[in-house]
């Protein structure tokens, strides 16, 4: 059996926020929980090393100044999300919190300004995550642009006279919107020209300039799938670098211009694809698993890459050959040589008939197993390094994780098909799953259970509530229980999505309501377990205990673990493995 602790305290490289390389190539950063900790790590001449701070918390998403002397980044002081923007001075070797005194949030994606002066922010400081200009030398910012969605992120030009700010928009997509900065006449005096912001109008994400600044490159929905798309922000037209079957994210540039990469999805796999000019389309890949973030450097891409049997780290491609490097080495030397299962796509029938995609992990001769429900609800199950898995199957459970209608990767419809419908199709989609288990006799009547995490979390009680026939046991981790609740304490940008995916809370109290498995937890029958964080803004833990308090009301079987000091994801690697170690634990009583 593959000891779950160990597994758990193998690192990873972030791969939810991005890396960044320095304008001379030099110099790599990245955030890494190497020690245990979430510290920005950098690789210089094939040396790794911390890059020493004088700031505690998790450090997360660097961006080095375009003269490459020093390097903004978000803090992140207590789980909560609330970043913090920080620049790091590499001449002092200090960091110096530019926002320590605010108690409002910022989004952990920055942009420079060219000469260096300026981070273009996304601050809820007005209560709602809009455009910000923050000086580094100290003094207070200012909101330049408010487009009244939650922003994400914002790219400033190479030359200066544009942001691009991406957005929420309808449903769960961005829209892209592109705004000019202290344009100047063409004469070169007098007050700024006035240029309308221009919003790109469709589904767009990932904005990315070319060095010349004449082209914005995004990752923008082109009929069923995401492809890499041009605005031309001289005469706003748009072009597409590549129209295929799969999705299209992430695009870069290389230093010349010549050539632009992005990642392309299929379903759970990932590779890098690249394009020079007009040439054909090129691809490479570290394995079966996901890529992220391709970053140029000369003819080199450095990208990260992790499956089922590597953990997070990064590598580089040379694009002129076939080689490939590995940059870090997250797995010890002790488990190089352990045979981790690989999963196998697979589809099943759903209550409907429709075919649901998902993951299987196999064990060998299995009468138990586990229903693995992802969050989100946009993302899905890949082939990921996924430690509670590895260990789930070494026992002998196997793990079936389905891509539920509302999960990204399998075209628009599918992604959409939940909205309006939380907590209805997806619980439906994950249900099926049981069905499939036993009928191909991977797992006993009553040796089957159900766990989640955050939107999955929340499926795992929606399952149990609308199908408490087919679950030996539920572990919700950092999961919601009552819409309205949730909705009521949660974040603003927060609540924009839950009113674009569920309708206004007051209109659609009734389906509010119906969908919300807090009303219904006296139709369980069978053993509970809750995981919350303290901090955490997504699903707030007030939520989880009042659930917890009517499970007990109702003589119901139910075990609360609290983390006051995390929020959503937990940071903490004591608090991983405790919780995780639990929750199997509070699975294996029903199973084992």
């Amino acid at each position: 059996m593959l000891s779950l602790s160990e597994l758990l305290r193998v690192p990873h490289v972030d791969s939810g926020l991005r890396f960044d390389l320095s304008p001379d190539g030099q110099r790599l950063v990245f955030s890494w929980n190497k020690t245990g900790n979430w510290e920005l790590w950098e690789i210089q001449s094939e040396e790794s090393k911390i890059l020493e701070t004088n700031l505690n918390g998790s450090k997360f998403a660097p961006r080095f100044s375009p003269d490459g002397s020093q390097l903004a980044y978000a803090l992140d002081v207590n789980g909560s999300e609330s970043y913090q923007i920080v620049v790091h001075d590499f001449e002092t070797n200090t960091s110096t919190n530019l926002t320590s005194d605010v108690v409002y949030a910022h989004q952990p994606n920055v942009s420079w300004s060219p000469d260096g002066k300026m981070l273009a922010v996304l601050s809820d400081k007005h209560g709602q995550f809009a455009l910000h200009l923050l000086p580094v030398d100290g003094t207070p910012g200012r909101m330049i642009k408010n487009v009244f969605h939650p922003c994400w992120d914002a790219k400033w030009s190479p030359n200066g006279q544009w942001i691009a700010l991406e957005a929420e928009s309808t449903a769960s997509d961005r829209s892209i919107y592109v705004m000019p900065i202290n344009r100047p006449h063409k004469g070169g005096k007098g007050k700024a020209t006035k240029i309308s912001t221009t919003k790109i109008d469709l589904n767009a994400a990932h904005p990315a300039w070319s060095p010349d600044s004449k082209f914005l490159a995004f990752s923008g929905e082109n009929g069923e799938w995401h492809d890499i798309g041009l605005f031309n922000v001289v005469t706003r037209e748009i072009t597409w670098v590549n129209e295929s079957a799969g999705d299209d994210t992430m695009p870069a540039w290389s230093m010349s211009g010549e050539t632009i990469g992005w990642i392309h999805s299929e379903g759970a796999q990932t590779c890098f694809q690249f394009r020079k000019q007009q040439g054909p389309v090129g691809e490479k890949k570290v394995g079966p698993g996901v890529h992220y973030y391709p970053k140029f450097k000369a003819e080199d891409v450095i990208l990260l890459y992790e499956d089922p049997g590597h953990p997070c780290d990064l590598w580089k491609f040379n694009l002129e050959d076939d080689s490939i490097q590995q940059l870090t080495n997250s797995l010890p030397n002790e488990m190089r040589e352990m045979v981790f299962i690989q999963p196998e796509e697979v589809w099943y029938a759903g209550k409907d008939g429709r075919q649901v995609p998902a993951l299987l992990y196999r064990a060998n001769d299995s009468t138990r197993a586990v229903v693995d429900i992802h969050g989100g609800p946009n993302w899905l199950y890949q082939f990921l390094w996924h430690p509670l898995m590895s260990h789930m199957v070494s026992r002998g459970w196997t793990v079936l994780a389905p891509n539920y209608r509302g999960s990204t990767g399998y075209g628009k419809k599918w992604q959409n098909a939940s909205r309006y419908d939380m907590g209805g199709v997806d619980t439906d989609d994950c249900a099926a799953g049981v069905n499939y288990l036993l009928e191909n006799n991977l797992a006993e009547k009553d040796k089957v259970t159900v766990t989640g995490r955050s939107h999955g979390g929340y499926l795992t009680m929606t399952c149990m509530t609308n199908y408490p026939e087919l679950w030996a046991a539920g572990s919700a981790v950092v999961p919601f229980l009552n819409w309205l609740k949730s909705h009521k304490d949660s974040r603003e940008d927060l609540q924009h999505w839950n009113i674009e995916n569920m309708g206004d809370p007051e209109d659609n109290r009734e389906l509010w309501i119906a969908r919300s498995p807090y009303f219904f937890l006296n139709k369980i029958n069978a053993p509970v377990q809750l995981i919350s964080g303290g901090n955490d803004p997504r699903c707030p833990a007030s939520d989880t205990m009042e659930a917890h308090d009517k499970l007990v009301e109702l003589g119901k079987k139910v075990e609360f673990l609290l983390y006051r000091d995390e929020g959503h994801s937990f940071l903490k690697i004591e608090n991983i493995i405790d919780a995780e170690e639990k929750c199997v634990a509070f699975l294996a009583r029903a199973l084992e």
